[in-house]
């Protein structure tokens, strides 16, 4: 009956970790199906509707992705908590083998201590002599079968304790994983609202936002070879005031823009400003950001309307990938400051078809400069 009760249990594992598998295999391969879906909607022609579904799809591509780690977290949470109901059962078993063969080490060091000749003094006859002989033999059998299984337990033992660590580590990545994704799924759910709420489901006006945010970043690259120098300026020092320049064409209202590039490269500017808790609009909420030394360009307290890297507005920086190329940001006070020495230059350029914006930038030297936007 124990025989059948255990071929059944184990029955019922291996078709469970057979339904496991063809599960997160099917997930696997709706999750490579979408991501070249994604791909191929990437390479295809900038309209609202491609944007959409492009979106859409992603959104459906990391769903999977939460769903999948979700399963893989669920199945190493079982996993450890098999091995750790093992690992107590052998805990136990190790504690009472290592008990016998401490009860035995004084009884198998008195026979060691029995001679030969001991024996056979001792012996009533030949006969009594050989059962004598035999029950040594039978007894030193015994302890070295019990050495060895009390060292197989404790290998086993140190086995599974080690596998449960490693799970654990497994387990911890996982989590880290699955808050990574969830909180890319959510910012790219917002992403597809903002860009129906922007866009009204209007081909025009998507294009007229993209074109926006193209005519901003070539009125930047004009300024880089177009501009005045105004001369060197240390930290601290006032170079403009922030404005709404560039309006209506390329701005929505008064902020400022602040970009770092190193070696003609965006660079996020948190690498080198300062650390310093600021209000995020994107969340919601106060968060610390900067890890530089460099000082802030407006003074406490500071909102930040959009930062560095994917946004909800990502789509409209398809010049570059989808990253917003710096930190939006606005303060009580309108006066920018060097956030470090360098050169100063000024230039204004047209932004738009009627909108001209005006940009103060420092080269700081070592290929890194750093832009203002839309100041007065």
């Amino acid at each position: 009956m124990l025989r059948v009760l255990l071929f059944i249990v184990l029955v019922v594992a291996v078709i469970g970790s057979g339904t496991h598998v063809k599960a997160q295999s099917d997930n696997e391969k709706q999750i490579q199906e979408l991501q070249q879906k994604v791909n191929e909607l990437q390479g295809t022609e900038n309209t609202l509707s491609k944007q959409i579904n492009l979106i859409t799809s992603q959104i459906a591509l990391t769903t999977l992705r939460v769903t999948s780690i979700k399963g893989a977290i669920s199945k190493l949470a079982s996993e450890i908590g098999e091995l750790n109901d093992e690992i107590d059962r052998l805990e136990v078993l190790k504690t009472k083998r290592l008990e016998l063969v401490l009860h035995r080490i004084p009884e198998t060091y008195k026979r060691h201590q029995t001679s030969g000749f001991g024996i056979v003094l001792f012996s009533q006859n030949f006969s009594n002599f050989l059962s004598r002989v035999k029950y040594l033999a039978r007894v030193q059998e015994e302890d070295a079968q019990l050495y060895k299984q009390l060292q197989n337990t404790q290998d086993t033992y140190g086995e599974r304790r080690a596998l449960r660590e490693k799970k654990k580590v497994q387990h911890e990545s996982l989590k880290a994983q699955l808050e990574q994704q969830s909180a890319e799924l959510d910012g790219q759910k917002r992403q597809k609202q903002v860009l129906l709420d922007e866009t009204r489901n209007s081909e025009a006006v998507y294009q007229r936002l993209l074109a926006q945010a193209l005519a901003e970043k070539q009125a930047l690259e004009r300024a880089l070879v177009d501009s005045v120098k105004v001369g060197p300026v240390k930290k601290g020092d006032p170079i403009a005031l922030v404005g709404n320049t560039g309006a209506p064409g390329c701005s929505t209202g008064a902020h400022l823009h602040f970009e770092v590039r190193k070696s003609n490269a965006w660079v996020d500017p948190g690498g080198y400003l300062s650390g310093k808790t600021v209000f995020d609009e994107q969340t919601n909420s106060s968060m610390g950001l900067g890890s530089g030394s460099w000082d802030w360009p407006l003074s406490d307290p500071i909102r930040i309307t959009q930062r560095f890297g994917h946004t909800p507005w990502s789509y409209r920086y398809q010049y570059s990938g989808g990253i917003h190329t710096g930190f939006d940001m606005v303060a009580p006070s309108a006066v920018i400051r060097a956030p470090a020495d360098g050169e100063l230059y000024s230039s204004s350029q047209s932004c738009g078809s009627s909108s001209i914006i005006k940009i103060k930038y420092i080269d700081h030297g070592d290929g890194v400069v750093s832009f203002y936007l839309h100041v007065q």
